[in-house]
């Protein structure tokens, strides 16, 4: 199985546009040593060739000119996306589908709650149906396994989790099974296994033990603390009413990852407030003292 992060921040990217916060700032000014980063999205495939993007986000131009093998050349027209699966109908997720349109049709994954934001409240499938046929719906069964036919050596487990739908979403209060997803990806040639959550709120006992049956582990690192938000003067929500368990803390990401002793453990879509994005913070320190990797752009 290939892996390939084409991008590792939360939504507004790193250092975020209209952000001054101590990070963004100090980015710019040179002060702060650390890595511009695009908006989370990662592509998957078992040949190098037909790459699954998990994820489209609104910097996917870059990110594609990025990574060589998303051109292949082999006709006038051409790319490496063979499906794209979408793991929720977050704005920092899906609009990148919109700069796809060229491409279209597309053979597009997500569950039916996903399906019904992107047909109602931010409604991409009915918009792009007017390019070539649009985005092709697949459904993602909460309960049970697929596979992608460009992809078969590869099995896809959906997992719902405890999140929450996007600002603009119809039930932003009302939460159903569906609104967020992780995967467990296996290679079934190796038996290997990704498991991906970059929406992560609540890790209960069931998903701990998938969790350690997996062989790396790519998930939730949007905030150092839960009320991170708050102390850098950039919101008024918390960590856990936004989906995203913190690192830090009581029953924080890396109490759950000291469980895991096995596995490659890898933190993505961190948002622009997490001090672990200064390499030469304490709490990035931290971090390579668990031997928990903090993911960027271009990683494999």
């Amino acid at each position: 199985m290939f892996v390939q992060i084409l991008g590792s921040a939360a939504g507004g990217g790193f250092p975020q546009w209209n952000c001054n916060c101590v990070n963004c700032a100090g980015f710019r000014d040179g002060s702060l040593r650390a890595q511009a980063r695009t908006q989370s999205s990662i592509a998957i495939s078992d040949d190098g060739v037909n790459w699954v993007l998990c994820n489209a986000s609104p910097d996917i131009r870059a990110q594609l000119q990025g990574f060589a093998p998303m051109q292949p050349g082999r006709a006038l027209r051409d790319t490496g996306i063979s499906a794209i699966i979408l793991m929720d109908s977050q704005i920092d997720h899906t609009t990148g589908l919109l700069s796809l349109r060229e491409g279209c049709p597309h053979q597009v994954w997500c569950t039916d709650m996903v399906h019904e934001d992107l047909s109602t409240g931010f409604p991409l499938f009915k918009m792009l149906s007017h390019w070539n046929g649009g985005l092709q719906w697949n459904r993602i069964e909460l309960d049970q396994s697929f596979s992608v036919p460009a992809c078969p050596n590869l099995r896809f487990t959906p997992l719902p989790l405890r999140s929450a739908a996007p600002p603009y979403s119809p039930h932003r209060f009302d939460p159903h099974p569906g609104d967020n997803i992780g995967l467990v990806v296996e290679d079934l040639r190796t038996g290997g296994k990704l498991f991906y959550a970059p929406g992560l709120g609540k890790v209960d006992a069931p998903l701990l033990q998938i969790m350690a049956a997996s062989d790396c582990l790519l998930v939730d690192g949007t905030l150092w603390e839960d009320d991170e938000m708050q102390r850098r003067g950039v919101g008024t929500r918390t960590g856990r009413e936004m989906g995203h368990l913190a690192q830090n803390g009581p029953g924080g990401m890396l109490e759950v990852l000291e469980q895991l002793p096995r596995q490659r453990k890898v933190l993505i879509h961190i948002n622009n407030t997490n001090p672990i994005l200064d390499e030469d913070s304490a709490e990035r320190a931290e971090l390579v003292r668990r031997k928990v990797e903090v993911a960027y752009d271009g990683m494999s």
